[in-house]
């Protein structure tokens, strides 16, 4: 379905029944990133998938403020208005899970339980948050002077997502041929108004604040997003963390059956 807001065009995918479950993708991706998910989760949680501003079938507004990232959560508050939905579960990945965080960081009453995947608060350091304006501002422009082919070549190789060379060919295909269908603008854009350093420092009092049960779920290859899981957990309430073995940054399609059993037991514990 299309939810306009604010005269920007939502796409806005819907399945299964039960309480609801705001399911958000990340950086070059779309709703499609859970299609396999339907099944499963659909027979407890009713699942509403968006595309993210400037990702796969929403539009791509050339204005940047639209994008910065409290722009994009307060969207998704009056999406739920729009479908009459008072509070949800919430689940975000990478991109996805930084907007989720920011989601349920403004709007706490909205949010029941929090499922974060490969997901960080931001950067705590100014000269940090500077320098990735400063690489995402150069790969926005790359998107915009060379289109989306060139950056995709350029995505698919970065060492975040190593692992999934380790996948199929037709699984590492159908990745790259939803990607090649974003936006230019679009990702540009997101770059630069959602980026890790456009977006507020979550880091320290915000997240102490939460109340709701949050879930971190990293793959233990990844590193780095593990460090940053171990230090979420420091400031969190409720908060609990879930290493999955053999999986790098993208865990629900590397360990895809894994990742399902982990959500689906959180929720309904």
């Amino acid at each position: 379905m299309d939810v306009v807001i604010d005269e920007i065009c939502y796409h806005v995918e819907v399945c299964g029944g039960g309480f609801p479950l705001l399911l958000l993708h990340g950086f070059t991706g779309d709703a499609s990133t859970w299609t396999s998910f339907c099944h499963d989760w659909g027979q407890h949680s009713k699942l509403i998938v968006p595309d993210i501003i400037g990702h796969g079938k929403t539009e791509s507004p050339e204005e940047l403020d639209r994008y910065q990232i409290e722009s994009a959560a307060n969207d998704l508050n009056k999406i739920l208005d729009v479908l009459g939905v008072n509070q949800v579960d919430l689940l975000g990945y990478s991109m996805g899970g930084r907007l989720a965080l920011t989601f349920a960081i403004l709007f706490p009453d909205r949010v029941r339980k929090l499922v974060l995947e490969s997901a960080s608060p931001g950067l705590l350091i100014e000269d940090e948050r500077v320098s990735r304006r400063m690489n995402d501002a150069e790969l926005a422009k790359c998107i915009r002077e060379k289109g989306i082919k060139p950056f995709v070549d350029y995505w698919e190789e970065i060492p975040l997502f190593s692992t999934m060379k380790r996948l199929s060919k037709d699984i590492n295909e159908s990745i790259r041929a939803q990607r090649l269908n974003n936006s230019p603008e679009g990702l540009a854009n997101s770059l630069l108004g959602m980026g890790t350093g456009s977006q507020p420092s979550w880091w320290g009092p915000p997240l102490k604040r939460l109340e709701c049960e949050v879930l971190l779920v990293t793959g233990a290859e990844d590193e780095k997003f593990c460090r940053i899981a171990e230090g979420m957990l420091k400031d969190l309430k409720n908060g609990t963390w879930i290493a999955v073995e053999n999986s790098g940054h993208a865990i629900h399609v590397e360990e895809r059956e894994k990742f399902g059993t982990i959500v689906s037991g959180f929720l309904h514990k």
